[in-house]
């Protein structure tokens, strides 16, 4: 019988702790945007890389690089498109080894600069 009460009484005090957050007086779980918001501001910032230019479209204006790793965003070596505007695609040709800086903003990569 006291082994029952004590087992009651344990599931009755766990339950009592089981209230949402939101219901806690001080216990707030907003913030959450700030984050997201804070990893899209990280994501827009420029960063640097070197490679190798694989293709180039200029119908869709994208490069095709293949590249080392880009500590500053956390990326292993890969190759992919990033977004140029005409003027940063003149003068580039398939192969070239090329210095680059880039931005993150939206789902999508564009280059800032590109220097062969």
């Amino acid at each position: 019988m006291k082994l029952t009460m004590i087992a009651v009484a344990s599931t009755v005090f766990a339950l009592s702790l089981s209230v949402h957050a939101e219901d806690m007086p001080g216990m707030k779980m907003d913030g959450m945007e700030g984050m997201q918001m804070e990893q899209e501001t990280k994501q827009a910032q420029v960063a640097n890389a070197e490679g190798t230019i694989k293709a180039i479209d200029s119908t869709k204006h994208t490069v095709t690089i293949s590249h080392g790793a880009v500590p500053a965003v956390q990326w292993p070596p890969m190759t992919m498109a990033f977004t140029v505007t005409e003027d940063q695609m003149a003068g580039l040709m398939i192969g070239d080894r090329v210095s680059f800086s880039f931005r993150i903003e939206g789902g999508k990569v564009a280059i800032v600069s590109i220097k062969k």
